[in-house]
């Protein structure tokens, strides 16, 4: 594993399997001086060799120590296992290297007078032995005194363990609100400020179908994130069925309502071996139109949401990051009519959080997903819930967090619910977009919370914006939080940033 000189001797490390019988052969053409630091080491000399001999994961780090023969300098051999190996922190520093044995992780090493600095982290209680430069005389941890005794091997072990880490403590989460979205899909929104569908090219690789305008969300600037789509029209005469194509990436989803009513919900298949990586890949979601879908008298108004998987990433140099995103055709049976478009996407980036952080739900254009929204009006729910509703439901809670500012917590949220549930949740911790849980996909279901915007001790606000087809029942089921691992030990982690609005 390693060979580097340590103070006033050489020290090797040989490592292997565990439960196999380590074998060390060295020349040496007199009789050396061996002392074992192991009781299971065995060696023999014989004829200019010395062979050392031990079982591996007997009993941790076995040790023998060489001296005289042919060489000038003392030889320490240390045997590990694979387990043992990976407490071993070999470490260079300018008053020479050193061999740390005991820690999870060594971060750092430094010589100072007659004492050397340590910092690292622990889980469990662990021994700690170093082979150190000449002129060490103690050791500190963490910044702190460890008391240490000199030993057979040229080491300095310290005389108690060093501390594991201490039980992390999480809260349930309760106390959520809930209110539902989209009036977009109603039809006397006001939809006047909306970027009206006015190109006729693009710079897209995806065909303008003839005589439409282009839907692609990214010619009107809505580059990722969910897209709001508003078509109004004077007469539904006729009207059978309407064909909406669309292009969102595998998992992709877009949502229909025909004058407020819910026309169904349609989901991006997963592409086959023709269509994979060619960037050309659409779906078309076609609904039947019946008389309880369409008002007595126009304006009808046909609102559409797609919720976009992002851009491809061009690989094999094949432009398909290009290919639109969103609406790409609108097509009737039955009847012609003409259609004005509109459509909205993600509002100004977050000045702080970076224009990836939130896109184009109601919710998320007005603040809903931020620590400091307003939401004391929002109903109050429990957690498991089961609804049936095509659109967009949103649920807010906070939680306190004590971890000790000692210990290095990694701290996941984890979502369940039974797994024919149609539903997803764009998950916000403080402000920021930890990502997206699609239950019924998987196989994600615990997502870090990463320290810094999780304030490990302080306040926090969760945000789940979720999307539901309405052709199951949807959550949220189980809402936790998780514990992913803990240390003792650590840096420090600044707080991140998280304006409240």
């Amino acid at each position: 594993m390693l060979v580097l000189s340590a103070g006033r001797q050489d020290v090797a490390v040989f490592c292997g399997r565990r439960g196999a019988m380590a074998r060390v052969v060295l020349e040496a053409a007199e009789e050396p001086l061996v002392t074992r630091l192991s009781q299971q080491a065995a060696y023999v000399w014989d004829r200019g060799l010395l062979r050392v001999t031990a079982p591996l994961g007997a009993g941790g780090l076995i040790g023998v120590r060489v001296e005289g023969g042919d060489t000038d300098r003392p030889l320490l051999i240390l045997l590990a296992d694979d387990a043992t190996s990976l407490r071993l922190w070999p470490y260079d520093t300018p008053a020479g290297s050193l061999v740390v044995y005991g820690p999870k992780l060594l971060r750092t090493a430094e010589v100072r007078g007659s004492t050397l600095h340590l910092t690292g982290d622990t889980v469990e209680a662990t021994d700690l032995e170093v082979w150190g430069p000449r002129g060490v005389e103690g050791l500190t941890w963490n910044g702190r005194p460890v008391p240490a005794r000199v030993t057979g091997s040229g080491s300095l072990r310290a005389v108690a363990p060093l501390p594991g880490v201490p039980e992390v403590r999480l809260p349930e989460l309760g106390g959520w609100r809930m209110r539902t979205e989209n009036p977009e899909s109603a039809p006397g929104f006001d939809d006047s400020s909306w970027r009206a569908a006015d190109k006729r090219s693009s710079f897209s690789t995806t065909a303008v179908p003839e005589g439409q305008p282009v839907l692609f969300a990214d010619d009107y600037g809505f580059h990722y994130g969910d897209v709001w789509y508003r078509g109004t029209f004077d007469d539904a005469t006729g009207v059978e069925s309407v064909s909406l194509a669309y292009s969102a990436g595998t998992q992709g989803l877009l949502m229909a309502w025909l004058d407020g009513v819910p026309l169904g919900t349609h989901r991006m298949p997963v592409p086959d071996a023709h269509t994979l990586g060619t960037g050309t890949w659409q779906a078309t979601a076609t609904f039947p139109v019946r008389a309880r879908h369409v008002a007595a008298a126009g304006p009808h108004v046909l609102s559409v949401l797609v919720r976009p998987m992002a851009h491809d990433q061009d690989g094999g140099v094949r432009d398909t990051h290009k290919a639109a995103r969103g609406l790409t055709s609108v097509t009737f049976a039955g009847a012609v009519p003409a259609v004005r478009w509109r459509l909205q996407g993600a509002g100004a980036p977050d000045p702080v959080r970076g224009p990836l952080n939130n896109g184009g739900l109601y919710g998320e254009r007005h603040g809903w997903h931020l620590p400091g929204f307003a939401d004391a009006d929002w109903e109050r729910v429990d957690l498991p819930r089961t609804v049936w509703r095509q659109g967009v439901t949103w649920y807010r809670t906070t939680f306190r967090l004590d971890v000790d500012p000692g210990v290095d917590a990694s701290i996941g949220l984890t979502l369940d619910d039974a797994p024919d549930r149609a539903w997803r949740a764009q998950i916000f911790l403080n402000g920021w977009n930890m990502g997206q849980y699609v239950n019924d996909v998987g196989p994600q279901h615990t997502f870090v919370l990463p320290n810094g915007i999780l304030r490990t001790r302080g306040a926090n606000t969760l945000a789940l914006a979720v999307l539901s087809g309405g052709d199951t029942p949807s959550g949220p089921g189980r809402v936790r939080l998780t514990l992913l691992g803990s240390a003792a030990g650590g840096v420090t982690v600044a707080p991140v940033d998280s304006p409240g609005r």
